[in-house]
């Protein structure tokens, strides 16, 4: 039983039916929650039901859901004028317009319609989260979740903290992001939070360009798209979004922070006049560096702010820009690749125009020359566990050389810490790990550097062997995707949780490669060298549930029992070296077929099917594969076997210049993303 203050969020409620607040109930209808949609009267309801109808129709149109998913999510949210309808609800989200008096009236009306245990959140993008809290009787319950537009397809939402929130409430939010596939970000309770913080003075500063007739439209927009390497540039994105909402935004941010932030003067002007911006015109290329820098600088002063003031994190900064705003490269990363020394004269100049300082962050590495370093890991202890959280979503948690560097460091600190019996290792976003960060490999290929290769995947190997050898248990937590060397690190662990959403696959035959991280031998070592042979071979996706079947995961249970499974299988992790291999009768004849048959005779069919259709697909997938990297998986699948790991595992190692040498792993790994290659074998 959950008590109060841990039960999980099940029925969800949205208040306003407008563009926001419809595509936060489907998103939520969508990941299986059901949904009351609320408005003023049933005219709002129908609008905001018919928006959602026209978004799902639109999907089934590009083939994102099949008609019978969209009619089930549509089935899900039930619309409402009577907010009587709101006392069965755990969470309610508030997406009116941007009206503080409105939003507080909002929540004034939830205090009174909803049960006093029922958490409520408001998607402002400009009040303070503790101002409307102070509206209701149980302060305590508010916080804010901020969703970016379109809500049901944006991943990004800022999670705030009133500062009355409590932290249970807080917890069961984050969670339920989670749920929802969404990426959250934490932010303090200030105006803008993180990305609006530094997103809105970008709009406003182009404004100034043009206001002080530094460029034209037509040239700030290409300017910034070459700079920032965005597919629409500032004008173009308040005519999408809307220019009074960048009015609104800009003049509440300078209400707060000053003469930087406040409006331009034109902005003003052109929201008076009722008209979008005219975006067409030859623009002219010697004007780009001058609008560039002003764009840089103000983006760069403002992210420094941020972090200066404890608002949010460099990572969390960055991770907002690339998922929300879906810029290639946050502000950090930006100012890395602009120059540490060249960013902080540019900040300079732009901080001294409004009688500002450099904020210190970037002044300090300025001065030092040193880069932003980001912590691409995160690790909390509470109640003796350490989760070890890797946290670059937007990239899938793809491993690169920092982010094992990084978790190995987490991960001895953990292991030296004598407060921490057990650790779990858990990926932030909607996956755990995806892979191996494939363009590292094809750069390193096309620089003839494989040496570097075989040193990461070394560290690789020496992370894995430390968890496998750990003296504390330690349990993997596979919510999303479980990739390549994703998978193999969630092998090394003595226990893996999955929810229902979790799938797994070993892609890498398929890129010309094989698992190089023990996947070809801790694999064999749950499932058995058949079916690890199948799975390396064909490089089938695994639900959770097939996975479970099969010995390659412990236990599957709701993403909202999580935290209960992680803590059972902590404290009843089996022994080291005792598991067996226990193929069920619905994998037998697979397990029989790959176990007794070779890579080329399962690449070229030459093997008896018996009419079984499982077994005919799984053969003609073997076919699409590469045939080096599926004669080297099979010989370290099944020679490892009769050897002890350590053994099979220098195995891998020893074969690593041999694979990437090869014609077909440069084209394979080349391929991520596009038409898969046709394999020469060379």
């Amino acid at each position: 039983m959950h008590s109060t203050k841990d039960r999980p969020f099940r029925t969800l409620a949205v208040i306003g039916a407008g563009n926001m607040g419809s595509g936060i109930a489907q998103k939520m209808a969508t990941e299986g929650f059901e949904v009351v949609l609320v408005d003023l009267d049933a005219e709002k309801v129908s609008r905001g039901l018919e928006i959602i109808r026209k978004t799902l129709a639109e999907g089934v149109a590009r083939k994102i859901f099949k008609p019978e998913a969209a009619a089930a999510i549509e089935a899900r949210i039930r619309g409402t004028a009577d907010w009587r309808d709101l006392a069965g609800v755990d969470l309610a989200v508030e997406a009116v317009f941007e009206d503080r008096e409105v939003k507080k009236s909002v929540f004034r009306r939830l205090d009174e319609f909803c049960r006093e245990d029922a958490a409520l959140a408001t998607n402002t993008s400009s009040f303070s989260v503790s101002e409307l809290a102070s509206s209701t009787r149980h302060p305590g319950r508010v916080l804010g979740l901020h969703y970016f537009y379109h809500p049901a397809k944006n991943r990004l939402v800022e999670v705030v903290p009133g500062k009355d929130s409590d932290p249970s409430v807080l917890r069961r939010a984050w969670a339920l992001q989670e749920q929802l596939g969404k990426t959250p970000i934490a932010s303090a309770d200030r105006a803008g939070f993180v990305v609006n913080r530094f997103f809105v003075p970008w709009l406003n500063e182009a404004v100034r360009c043009l206001e002080e007739g530094l460029a034209d439209i037509a040239t700030i927009e290409e300017a910034s798209k070459r700079a920032f390497g965005v597919g629409l540039g500032p004008f173009e994105l308040m005519n999408v979004t809307g220019v009074p909402i960048a009015l609104h935004a800009a003049t509440t941010l300078g209400q707060v922070f000053g003469p930087l932030y406040e409006p331009a003067a034109l902005l003003r002007r052109q929201v008076d006049s009722g008209a979008v911006w005219t975006v067409s015109g030859v623009p002219d290329e010697a004007k780009f560096e001058a609008v560039a820098d002003r764009l840089r600088a103000v983006t760069f002063l403002v992210a420094a702010a941020l972090v200066e003031e404890g608002v949010g994190t460099v990572e969390d900064t960055d991770i907002g820009a690339r998922v929300g705003l879906r810029w290639p490269k946050g502000p950090f990363e930006m100012i890395n690749r602009y120059g540490v020394d060249r960013a902080g004269s540019l900040v300079a100049g732009l901080a001294r125009r409004f009688g500002l300082a450099v904020p210190r962050p970037l002044a300090e590495r300025a001065a030092s020359g040193r880069a932003f370093e980001f912590r691409l890991v995160r690790m909390d202890v509470v109640d003796g566990i350490a989760t070890i959280t890797l946290n670059r979503p937007d990239a899938m948690n793809a491993l690169n050389e920092d982010l094992v560097a990084q978790t190995h460091a987490a991960f001895r600190a953990a292991l030296a810490d004598p407060a921490v019996r057990g650790i779990v290792i858990a990926g932030a976003g909607k996956a755990f790990i995806a892979g191996a960060d494939v363009r590292f490999f094809v750069r390193n290929i096309e620089a003839k550097n494989l040496d570097r290769i075989v040193s990461f995947t070394k560290a690789g190997h020496a992370l894995l062997d430390e968890i496998d050898r750990s003296p504390k248990p330690v349990v993997g937590r596979l919510d999303g995707l479980a990739l390549g060397g994703g998978l193999e690190l969630a092998l090394a662990c003595d226990v893996l949780i999955a929810t229902p959403r979790a799938s797994m696959a070993f892609p890498e035959t398929g890129i010309g490669i094989y698992p190089g991280l023990g996947g070809t031998q801790r694999a064999t070592r749950r499932v058995g060298v058949g079916l690890a042979k199948w799975l390396v071979f064909t490089g089938r996706m695994l639900r959770a549930s097939e996975a479970q079947a099969i010995g390659l995961v412990d236990e599957v249970v709701p993403h909202e029992e999580l935290d209960g499974a992680l803590r059972r299988a902590i404290e009843t992790a089996p022994s080291r070296g005792s598991r067996q291999v226990r193929v069920p009768d619905s994998h037998r004849a697979l397990d029989e077929l790959f176990r007794s048959q070779g890579a080329d005779a399962l690449r070229e069919g030459k093997v008896d099917t018996r009419g079984n259709e499982d077994l005919a697909r799984a053969v003609k997938s073997v076919a699409a594969k590469a045939p080096l990297a599926l004669r080297l998986a099979g010989r370290l699948i099944e020679e490892g076997a009769e050897r002890p790991l350590a053994d099979g595992l220098r195995m891998e190692l020893d074969h690593l210049l041999e694979i990437f040498s090869t014609r077909d792993a440069y084209e394979g790994l080349k391929s991520v993303g596009q038409k898969p290659p046709v394999y020469e074998g060379r």
